[in-house]
Parts: structure tokens; sequence; C-alpha cells
């Protein structure tokens, strides 16, 4: 379980080495290379290391419906056994020291929705060579959930009422591994930071009525250290930094990237996120609803498995 890392890196590679140690093979493409983010409830729910994930006794879970995500960094990994870095790097969001250690810049980041462009590079930007897999650092997510007010409350003059009803809410989810905010909108509240918070920090929204009476509520909290899920599936071959927030998978159906240097069309990679189950909280009374006013914390926003694809 990790939080994301910063590296150091050149971000695009011109050329690629001849085989026979010759003149560097230029990359002439006049195409461009087009990310898009999916987001799918029904995709497998996997643990950190890519096996099954099941919900721990005690927790709840359920399938959020995202509306924005944005990406810290993308790279794409020619082998299962490829160093972090040592692969394509494609993308580094901006950083900051304003709110002390280095962070990622929220106000910088580029925040998009389902089957939505997240970032687009010319192929001749891309060293020419064969991927079988994709790093991405996810950072920031804004989402639906639905959470539950079970209580009893004093309404004139019918006295004591119970209340048990589910309402919609939104989350603010910050998964970076730390995150200087100047300030941040939810849904229709804003909300001022102008400070580092590290993974895990989130804020929630939500209005309804109960008995009769409109009403608007916002919380905020901090997940526990080291709790988001971050798969990567190749872990033992190709580990990543402790703290990082990197997202690894491989490619559909066993298919490679293959760069030449020459494409004249585009090719669109479509990286489709499990959200499968993926906001998770302690249940304390079993009822597996998240009721938030009786303290039940938030443990997991982490994606719960990556499935790259490309046409």
């Amino acid at each position: 379980m990790k939080k994301c890392f910063f590296i150091a890196s050149a971000f695009f590679v011109f050329a690629s080495c001849s085989k026979n140690g010759g003149e560097p093979i230029v990359n002439a493409s006049t195409a461009n290379l087009i990310f898009k983010f999916k987001f799918d409830s029904t995709q497998v729910r996997l643990n950190n290391i890519g096996g099954i994930s099941t919900i721990p006794a005690g927790n709840a879970a359920q399938n959020p419906i995202m509306n924005k995500m944005s990406a810290h960094y993308v790279e794409l990994t020619p082998t299962a056994f490829t160093g972090l870095g040592n692969g394509a790097v494609l993308y580094k969001a901006p950083e900051t020291t304003l709110g002390g250690n280095s962070a990622i810049y929220f106000s910088k980041s580029s925040l998009v929705g389902n089957n939505e462009i997240f970032f687009s590079t010319p192929i001749k930007n891309v060293a020419i060579g064969t991927y079988e897999y994709l790093r991405i650092s996810l950072a920031y997510q804004n989402l639906d959930v639905k959470f539950h007010i079970d209580t009893t409350i004093n309404i004139p003059p019918a006295g004591a009422t119970v209340i048990s009803q589910d309402f919609p809410a939104t989350i603010a989810g910050f998964i970076g591994y730390n995150t200087y905010i100047n300030s941040f909108a939810i849904k229709n509240q804003s909300i001022a930071v102008n400070a580092n918070k590290l993974q895990g920090f989130w804020a929630a929204e939500t209005s309804g009525t109960i008995a009769g009476f409109p009403f608007t509520n916002t919380q905020m909290g901090q997940a526990p250290a080291n709790a988001t899920t971050v798969v990567n599936p190749i872990f033992a071959t190709s580990p990543v930094p402790q703290g990082s927030c990197l997202v690894t998978g491989a490619f559909a159906g066993g298919s490679k990237l293959k760069i030449t240097g020459t494409e004249t069309n585009d090719i669109i990679i479509t990286v489709s996120l499990s959200t499968n189950k993926s906001f998770e909280w302690t249940d304390t009374n079993g009822n597996g609803k998240w009721d938030v006013t009786k303290g039940e914390r938030v443990v997991d926003m982490g994606l719960r498995g990556m499935i790259p694809s490309f046409l």
C-alpha cells in the first residue's frame, strides 16, 4: 500500500538507438498518442500486487460514480523487468514546494471525466520500441457515493422523529503522495486549504431534505497512512519506491504497443480503471451503509486495477 512518488527524468525521447550501433533511428511519425480514461465498476477488483481482492471483515464498500480524475505521471514500460523511469516517460504534472515538501500542484492539474482525453503527445516524442505495460500515477478523483443517516431528531410539533435514509454525496479525494491545495470545489461548496495534504485527504458534500427541511452538509477527513490501494501486478520483478501511488497494468489480451516511428494515424490508448467497490470504509454497525455521522471512517479510495488497450 503506497503513496505517490516523484522522480527527475527526461519527459520525451526523440530517437532510439540503432541495433547495429550505427546512426540513431529517427522517429518521423506524424501522428499522436492519445490517452483516455474509462471507469468500469464491473472490472475485476484487485489488491496491491494484482490478486483478487475481497473486502476485509469490519469494512464495507460501494461502487462510486466517477466524475473527474487527474493523473500525475505517465510511463510506457517495455517489460516486467524495466525499472521505474527506464521506460518511455511521457508526462509528469507540475509540482511545487509552496506548502513545504514537494507536492503535486493541484491548481495546475488537468481534471477529466469518463472517455475524455487526459494526455496527448506526438508519437515522434516517444522512443521507438515495443511496450507491454503502462504506469500511471493517479492524483485526484471526484466521485459520487451514497451515505446514510440513521438518527432521531426532534421535529415540532411531532416530537422525536426517526430518520433512516440514504442521501447522495460527492467526494473530493486526493490520492497523490502529497498535494498542495490552494482551494478546491467538492460539488457546489468550495474549501480553502493553502497547504499540503497527504494521500487520503477527502471532503464530502451532501444535500437533501429531512422531514421537509432542506439541508447541506460538508465534512472532511483523512484516510489512514499507507491504506490506499495501488495495484502493481509486476511488483516482484519491477517494484516501485516505497510511498508510490503508481498504478501498473499490462495491455489487454497480452498485446504489446509497438512504436515504429512511421505512424501516420493516431493511436488511442484507453485506460480502463476498476471502480469495483473502490470506495471503502469501516462498517462499525454492519449494515453495509456509510454512516458518516456515526464516525465510520474512509479507509481506502484507491482504484482497483488498470487495463489499458489501444487502437
